[in-house]
């Protein structure tokens, strides 16, 4: 029989037993249904972690890393401290020798180092680190802040977005971009009423050691100087009974003692990432560190300097006196974020750092560690989808085992003309296969509907309450409903294999005989 005949006589045979066939379906349709469904919600949610990595825009940039100034310190004094202890000392060190990663950074990150940096092929832009904290006033209020450097212009789309304003216009202007947080704290009604205002950081005398305010400091304070004497003798002339009158500088005197760097806010940054339930915070893209104040990032290095930890200055002290560092060579950087061009040459350029003898970090590494975590979750909630299917299985063999009973004069008959055993087996197989088709399809359309359903009640009831935007938490690809299609037709024909084989074996004399 040619197969076109056998398929024929398949859908005959399915069709006089609609009523076991539908049911045996069902139980298809059921385990499929479940195995699509919960593969589709594990699919999901690795969806989601993956595209929430993407918005941030953290897979084209790394964060690299060098010696900082307290490494080379504890470096020399470890040296002498080899040189001059003891033998249990020297053992000490060689104990701690092997457990000391190979990937730890052997250089300085200073303006060399990323000028070499920037010549690796695949890197657009090389920033570094530079953030201090320092008092800012702005609209009648003063608050700590924490101020980051930005390159001006600025490659990372985390300078993209704005609330109001632009970003800085020229790396040498005294501009500041601000977070929309900034706006809020300082009595800002809105972002746009921030563009332009001015905002001063606040230091101690002399801290601020800007060439033009401390000429000018300067010049004041000789000016003063110069008034005291002529203020004395007025001071005598203008007294009303004895009593000095009011002293301009006496109400001044905070001030005074404190120096002012002035900026004109250009922009706010609009929050591109955030959690509107409670505890809300903004997120911004890239693994830069968060600040709410940005300026260019020369005059961010210059002020680093002055408003410097103590702890670090002494580190920095120590380590010129040790040698590690001599007068003429700055400190580095902590890190730089290098930003490539495309996420394809990441690998590359990370290992070209690990030969120039920096370490680096990338959120790739984070993702393959949570791929093989949600690999895991799929094949856990798969597998439980898959005992239905089990199941159902048995439901297969059962319908078949029936109909070998109910046919078994047919396929005597069959055998008798010259049907051959490999034939009478493919008509077993093609309509469990039917039945596996027919499950398939059917579960994965249910299963469709559900991830339907159970997203816009998600949505109704848990994130619109919260003015969170919709979320898929289901994720259906073409290859989910295809392969559980496939795995049903492969289930439901080895369920047959069984019966397939015993209606095979049937003995076509005897069969004949059957009633």
């Amino acid at each position: 029989m040619i197969f076109f005949d056998i398929l024929k006589l398949a859908l005959r045979n399915l069709r006089e037993a609609k009523l076991r066939v539908t049911l045996t379906t069902i139980g298809v349709v059921v385990g499929v249904t479940v195995i699509v469904t919960m593969v589709s919600f594990g699919l999901g949610l690795q969806r989601n972690a993956v595209q929430r990595f993407r918005d941030l825009d953290l897979f084209n940039e790394i964060t690299v890393t060098g010696q900082d100034v307290s490494e080379l310190v504890a470096q020399v004094f470890n040296r002498a401290g080899q040189s001059s202890g003891g033998e249990d000392r020297r053992a000490g060190v060689r104990r701690m020798r092997p457990q000391q990663s190979e990937q730890a950074p052997k250089r300085v990150l200073d303006d060399a180092a990323l000028a070499e940096i920037a010549r690796i092929p695949g890197v657009e832009a090389v920033e570094p680190t530079v953030e201090f904290t320092a008092y800012v006033r702005a609209n009648g209020r003063t608050q700590p802040q924490s101020i980051g450097g930005a390159l001006v212009p600025n490659p990372a789309s985390r300078f993209k977005s704005y609330a109001a304003g632009r970003m800085i216009s020229d790396p040498t202007v005294d501009e500041v971009v601000v977070d929309s947080r900034f706006v809020s704290d300082f009595g800002y009604a809105k972002p746009a009423d921030a563009i332009g205002q001015t905002v001063e950081l606040l230091a101690p005398v002399g801290a601020l050691r800007n060439p033009r305010q401390q000429a000018a400091t300067q010049q004041g304070e000789q000016d003063k100087q110069e008034r005291k004497p002529q203020r004395k003798a007025d001071e005598d002339q203008l007294s009303f009974f004895g009593l000095p009158l009011g002293d301009d500088e006496e109400t001044n005197a905070p001030d005074s003692q404190l120096a002012v760097r002035t900026f004109r806010i250009a922009g706010v940054l609009k929050d591109e990432v955030e959690s509107n339930g409670p505890g809300r915070q903004a997120h911004f893209r890239g693994l830069m560190p968060a600040a709410r104040l940005y300026i260019p990032l020369a005059t961010a290095r210059e002020l680093s300097h002055q408003y410097r930890d103590p702890l670090n200055e002494v580190a920095l002290q120590l380590a010129r006196q040790s040698g590690a560092l001599n007068a003429q060579q700055a400190e580095g950087y902590p890190s730089v974020i290098v930003r490539v061009s495309d996420p394809d040459v990441l690998t590359d350029v990370r290992k070209r750092l690990t030969e120039l003898g920096f370490s680096s970090f990338s959120i790739v590494d984070e993702l393959e560690e949570i791929r093989t975590f949600f690999l895991i979750v799929n094949s856990a909630l798969g597998l439980l989808g898959g005992i239905s299917l089990l199941v159902a299985s048995f439901g297969i063999a059962n319908t078949m085992i029936m109909a070998i009973l109910e046919r078994t004069r047919e396929i005597g008959i069959m055998k008798a003309i010259g049907a051959e055993d490999r034939e009478i087996k493919l008509i077993f197989f093609v309509e469990a296969g039917l039945i596996g088709l027919a499950g398939g399809i059917i579960g994965s359309l249910a299963a469709w509907g559900i991830d339907v359903v159970a997203n816009r009640l998600a949505y109704r009831f848990f994130l619109q309450p919260r003015n969170v935007s919709f979320i898929n938490f289901f994720a259906l690809p073409p290859y989910l409903w295809l392969g559980a299609i496939a795995f049903a037709i492969v289930v439901s024909i080895i369920a047959a294999l069984y019966p397939a084989a015993r209606a095979a074996r049937i003995d076509p004399v005897k069969a004949l005989r059957h009633d």
